[in-house]
């Protein structure tokens, strides 16, 4: 059981291992001791396995007394999807009470005992969505965030800025942002983007598993989606300008390696991945690789390990020790400043074991202070790291003021899907092309018309 707050620390040692420590119980005598073969030896490799059980008691104490003044911001969370998927969003459901709610890695004594202190809530829908109702569907997500800091305003604060998020922390309460996953549902329209900005929006990730009309996806890494830009095409280079003129955070998560490194070369801000862990680790493509962590560092860039067991160990079962090695390992290719912690939790079906749920953080921080992260390390992977990041965005946001926001549209004929209007594009501002079936019975009627 861990100490009481401001107790010190004791570690309780019974039956032979009391006796070995020489401690009050059923000691052996000197003289048994002394006739017992390597005794020496044998007292001292007991003392050792006693006191690691302190140590580990110690590293907790440590990473909880660490973690009450600089609480941890995770960059991924998908409650808000579970909130759809289970009650249709309708969060006066008695059973969607946040503070009992069942079944989640997520409600608010869990988020109170993990000590997380700021949250980027996605704003996910599916792929299946794209070309679709993407935009209403993100929108309904967004109003469920907002309606969490209304319904609960004693836990969370939906905040905009980084000085929102540390108004958080000294009112002891989840400063609670949002981030939309999926470039999909911008419907490829910048007045989308701006819209959500101004509905509180802070980071976009610019793909999910699937391919947009302006950025690939992961997956074409994999070979299982064709690469259509080799990043980001000419429109997907003005969203990413469009967001550094706002000053939202870009997230790379789910994006395929060229779509990272053009976006890592491109952007005026420095860029997250809100969920990703480490490629050399484990050989998933939604992994970061090294070459990638270099660009990182030298944009003051942010990775967020995510806890999912496919990305940390490429198996179904991974341990919370498997996750502090792809810290480690981004601390070594990179540097502490550029990691940090994105659990994915809500969002994923197997987590490592020590990971369950958003309660368990601490013991992973106690892990990294067992392997000689430093205070200042820990801080910075905790929070800093994210804040610094943002400080920095809002900053090229500054910079950028009196820059007109980007109008020119996309081109229509590289927009999807059936059930669009060509409204605005008009010779004058862009052409609306036909489809060709359509354009080849113009042509025929033209033809005819000449005849």
């Amino acid at each position: 059981m861990d100490s009481e707050p401001g107790q010190p620390s004791r570690c309780v040692r019974s039956g032979r291992l009391a006796a070995a420590a020489g401690q009050p119980g059923s000691s052996p005598s000197g003289t048994e001791r002394a006739k017992m073969p390597g005794g020496s030896v044998a007292m001292a490799v007991l003392a050792l396995r006693l006191l690691l059980p302190c140590a580990g008691q110690q590293h907790r104490e440590e990473a909880e007394r660490i973690m009450t003044t600089t609480p941890v911001i995770d960059g991924h969370n998908d409650l808000p999807w579970q909130l759809l998927k289970r009650f249709n969003n309708q969060l006066g459901l008695p059973e969607a009470n946040l503070t009992t709610l069942d079944g989640t890695h997520t409600n608010i004594p869990k988020l109170r005992r993990g000590h997380v202190g700021g949250q980027f809530w996605s704003v996910y829908v599916p792929c299946d969505t794209q070309n679709k109702d993407a935009v209403k569907r993100t929108l309904e997500q967004i109003d469920v965030v907002h309606r969490m800091c209304e319904l609960y305003p004693e836990t969370f604060s939906c905040v905009v800025d980084s000085a929102g998020i540390q108004q958080a922390f000294q009112n002891k309460k989840v400063a609670s942002l949002i981030g939309v996953e999926g470039g999909h549902s911008i419907d490829s329209s910048l007045g989308v983007l701006r819209t959500f900005y101004r509905l509180g929006v802070r980071y976009m990730t610019l793909t999910h598993s699937c391919n947009t009309p302006w950025a690939d996806n992961w997956l074409v890494d994999t070979g299982d989606d064709p690469p259509l830009h080799n990043g980001l095409s000419s429109f997907g280079e003005t969203v990413l300008a469009e967001m550094n003129r706002l000053g939202m955070i870009v997230d790379l998560a789910h994006v395929s390696v060229e779509t990272m490194k053009a976006v890592l070369t491109l952007s005026k801000a420095p860029v997250i991945f809100s969920h990703s862990s480490a490629f050399s680790l484990c050989q998933n493509r939604r992994n970061v690789p090294d070459d990638v962590l270099q660009m990182v560092a030298s944009t003051d860039s942010l990775v967020m390990i995510n806890f999912y067991n496919n990305y940390v160990t490429c198996r179904d079962t991974a341990t919370l020790a498997d996750v502090a090695d792809h810290m480690d390992h981004v601390k070594k290719v990179a540097g502490a400043r550029y990691v940090g912690f994105g659990g994915d939790y809500d969002g994923v079906t197997r987590l490592p074991t020590g990971l369950e749920d958003v309660s368990t953080y601490p013991a992973l921080v106690a892990e990294l202070l067992a392997r000689n992260w430093t205070e200042a390390e820990v801080k910075e992977a905790l929070a800093e790291n994210l804040i610094r990041v943002f400080r920095r965005v809002e900053q090229v946001k500054e910079n950028l003021q009196g820059t007109a926001p980007h109008e020119m549209p996309i081109a229509f004929e590289e927009l999807e899907g059936s059930c669009r209007t060509p409204y605005g594009y008009t010779d004058g501002a862009g052409t609306a092309r036909l489809p060709p079936a359509a354009l080849g019975l113009a042509l025929a009627l033209l033809h005819s018309l000449l005849s």
